[in-house]
């Protein structure tokens, strides 16, 4: 029963509420198609968490993305031994380099109070979802080793199976815990992806390239913001200096600032 609930009506309850929801966000709240990034808040940490999850995270993602795609052709890459250590220990270096990235974002957006201060509850659950995620996929990779194989043997068919509405949970069945927990966690994941900020993944902002120049006013004193001030430029103004030795006062131009 409780199969059923998870790995057949969570599935399509997911993608359609993932794309209701996301195209009337898009065309009634279309301002808040924004990643409201945080970057002038704080920069430095960003980085070094920002960077390896972006990079551990696609290629992660690019790997399950093959594998469902050419199952056949990952099973006869993994054919020979030297290709399947390889294939596998890349993918979970990359799982650990994501790992590495999303706790340095959590722990950054929880320790920092100006990150703190605009930090939504859905920002909280997203990060949540995906830590769970990321941490077992590299428990599964860890435990249960040549997984690029029994993902090609066993999951593929399970979530084609759900494409061609023909849900077939014999596939699925027999898999580690982990492994179904992992499955459903993306499930959970999908169905609340456009509730979130992540959601400008989705959209390209190709209009940039003909956007026209949009004009800056001040509307405060930019005297009194700190930085903003412009600054005077030096004047030059004619005075009449005294020439030693000469009775006679001649005009030098002296600059003033």
């Amino acid at each position: 029963m409780l199969d059923n609930l998870f790995y057949i009506i969570l599935p399509y309850a997911a993608v359609t509420l993932a794309i209701v929801i996301t195209v009337q966000r898009y065309l009634k709240r279309g301002f808040t198609y924004s990643s409201l990034s945080s970057q002038f808040l704080e920069s430095d940490e960003l980085f070094y968490g920002s960077v390896p999850w972006h990079i551990g995270i696609l290629v992660v993602l690019l790997g399950h993305v093959i594998g469902f795609a050419i199952p056949r052709q990952v099973l006869w890459f993994n054919g020979v031994p030297a290709r399947l250590y390889i294939l596998e220990t890349t993918g979970l270096l990359f799982g650990l380099l994501a790992l590495v990235g999303i706790v340095s974002l959590i722990v950054r957006r929880f320790t920092s109070a100006r990150i703190r201060a605009v930090t939504s509850w859905m920002d909280v659950v997203v990060l949540l979802v995906l830590l769970v995620q990321v941490i077992l996929g590299v428990y599964t990779a860890l435990f249960y080793r040549w997984g690029s194989s029994w993902y090609a043997t066993s999951a593929v068919p399970y979530l084609r199976s759900l494409f061609t509405l023909q849900p077939d949970l014999k596939m699925i069945a027999p898999l580690p815990m982990a492994v179904k927990a992992h499955i459903l966690n993306a499930f959970i994941f999908l169905a609340i992806f456009p509730f979130s900020r992540l959601v400008h993944m989705l959209v390209v902002p190709i209009h940039y390239l003909w956007r026209p120049y949009q004009l800056v006013i001040w509307n405060g004193d930019r005297r009194k913001i700190i930085g903003q001030a412009p600054r005077p430029r030096p004047k030059t103004v004619e005075a009449t200096v005294p020439v030693t030795g000469d009775t006679v006062a001649a005009s030098r131009p002296v600059v003033t600032g």
